[in-house]
Parts: C-alpha cells; structure tokens; sequence
C-alpha cells in the first residue's frame, strides 16, 4: 500500500496547506504595549492572510507605537528604515534604578530626587550629538551567539564595548514631581532605556523608564498608523486600503525612470548608462509609463555614471510619484 493509501486509512488528510495571498506594500501599525514586535507583526499577517512579512525593527514589550510592516516585495526594502533615524517620547521614573533599566526590572538603587526644570534641561543638554552608549544586558545583542538578555537572567553581567550613536534632538516635555517626560530624535542603535539612566545619572539621583512610545521612523509619522486592534477589526478591502506602495520606504531617494527597453534590462541585472545631468549614488528606479510608474527597484550610480542594480523587484509595481 501507498504511504498515501496509508495516510487516508488513518485519516491524516492528504490535502495541501493553504497558500496565502501574494501582499505587497506597507503598513504603519500603531503597536500597543504589551506585545512584542514579532506577535504583532504576525497578527497583521495573519488579518491580511499575507504569504510575506516582516518588520523593519522591533520595539520592547513595554514600548508602543509607530512599527512599519512589510509585505511582500516590500520586505527587500525594510533595511531603509533600520537604518533610518527614529523619534521615541519617553517617559523615565526619577530616584530609582533598575536591573533592566526599565519598570519590569527588579530595584537595585534608590535615591532621593532634588531637581528642577533648569537643572534637568542643563543635564540633558549634554546629551546631544554624538555619544557612546554601553549597550544594556538586557537587550538582544549576541555574545557567542546567545543574546545578552539570557546572560543577564542567569545573573551573569559581561564587558560590553561603547557603541556610538547621534542624539540629534533631546527636550524635556515635562517635570512632575519625580516623572520626566522627554522627547527624542536618535540614531539608529540607541538605546533610549539607556539614555534615560545615564540621564538619572547625570542629575545624580538614578532613573528607569516607565514608558515609551515611538513616534517616528525616518520620514513615516505616527499620525498617520493604525491600532493593531482596529486593523484587525476591519474588513478586507478596508485593511488592503491601508496599505502604502512599496517606494514609501525609499521615498527620499532620488528618482530615475527607465524607458521599456531599459527598463527590461534593469530587471534582468545588466548594468545600465546613467544621464550624466542626473542625481549620482543610491536612487529609486521606475518603468517610464502614464500616471505614476512602475517600481522597479534600487540602484546605485557612480562616478561613471554606470546605473547598477541593487534591489529587483519580482515584477513591476505601482507605485507613488
């Protein structure tokens, strides 16, 4: 007897998973708390019944939201908005440290707190610009292929080299009492649980944060995001209607649109001629057609003015202006 034959004898179904749609394009998720990025990120796709998704950098648990998604032909694209500054309001408990420098950490310090606005904006000011920040135990980094988190739970603390990062705007939004709430504009790989303690630190009395919020990734807002919740309560046209073009991740790059021959040729790889009046370094390619284009890809330009293809799309998309 067959091994199929064998299969319906027993009952085991021999029908084929389910494919999941082809999704392309991007959606900006207002995350709650509570949650990490990854169970998110697969509740939206399982709303969308996508076949593809990703996320274009996690947030903690206990951070809420701006979270971009990525589906499809977008997921090759997500690497712009890793590295992509990013805005976080933040909210930090003065007095009392913390061993994840978070309110989920166990108190290891307390202190009493003897500051005011003047004082708190002079400690914060010296923050801004370029720093070196030592990276938390209780992060995700790798050490021999273990994240640093799961050093710290067994109560293991390891040397961990600075990392440098640009703080590029820092304000205080509010001093109530022993609460600081402040906003700021970072670098890629800062840690703002960490730029909250060395803040406590630097006025001498220790802090934790109790919240945060991301509000900015590169130019997405979070204005214009939807609640995981109410994304999940639509219909599906409604939740399709939410979804940006791929090229609202590379938006910022310039813009170079290839006739149908060239455009042919740029989808199979070949290396192209650039015009020599036109924008050099990373750009964003279209298909020439009557509207808004076809995206096509990624590209970089040298000094030659040799137009070489970076990121491909599997076919070309409709994109934005």
């Amino acid at each position: 007897m067959s091994d199929e034959g064998r299969r319906e004898r027993s009952g085991i179904s021999t029908q084929r998973k389910r494919e999941r749609r082809p999704v392309h394009g991007v959606l900006l998720l207002d995350k709650p708390s509570g949650i990490t990025s990854t169970a998110a990120l697969a509740r939206a796709k399982r709303a969308l019944d996508a076949a593809k998704a990703g996320h274009t950098g996690t947030l903690d648990p206990l951070a809420s939201g701006l979270l971009p998604l990525c589906f499809g032909e977008a997921t090759k694209f997500a690497a712009d908005l890793l590295d992509a500054d990013k805005v976080y309001v933040a909210s930090a408990r003065l007095g009392i440290e913390t061993t994840t420098g978070d309110s989920e950490g166990e108190t290891t310090a307390t202190k009493p707190v003897d500051v005011d606005r003047a004082g708190v904006e002079a400690a914060v000011a010296r923050f801004v610009g370029t720093i070196d920040q030592v990276p938390p135990m209780y992060s995700a980094l790798k050490r021999d292929g273990r994240p640093l988190y799961e050093y710290a739970r067994d109560g293991v603390v390891l040397e961990r080299a600075a990392r440098r990062v640009t703080i590029h705007a820092l304000t205080v939004d509010e001093l109530e009492g022993d609460r600081l709430t402040f906003t700021v504009r970072c670098s890629k790989g800062t840690y703002v649980r960490t730029l909250a303690e060395d803040i406590g630190r630097a006025l001498a009395c220790g802090a934790h944060l109790v919240a945060l919020r991301r509000t900015g990734v590169g130019a997405l807002e979070l204005a214009a995001a939807t609640p995981l919740a109410t994304f999940e309560s639509l219909t599906g046209d409604a939740r399709d209607a939410l979804l940006l073009p791929i090229d609202a991740l590379i938006a910022s790059l310039p813009r170079v649109d290839l006739d149908d021959e060239h455009a042919r040729r740029f989808l199979d790889g070949q290396r192209l001629p650039a015009e020599a009046s036109g924008p050099c370094g990373r750009v964003r390619v279209y298909r020439r057609i009557a509207g808004a284009g076809a995206l096509l890809g990624t590209a970089f330009i040298d000094a030659e003015w040799v137009l070489a293809p970076t990121r491909v799309v599997a076919q070309p998309m409709n994109a934005a202006a």
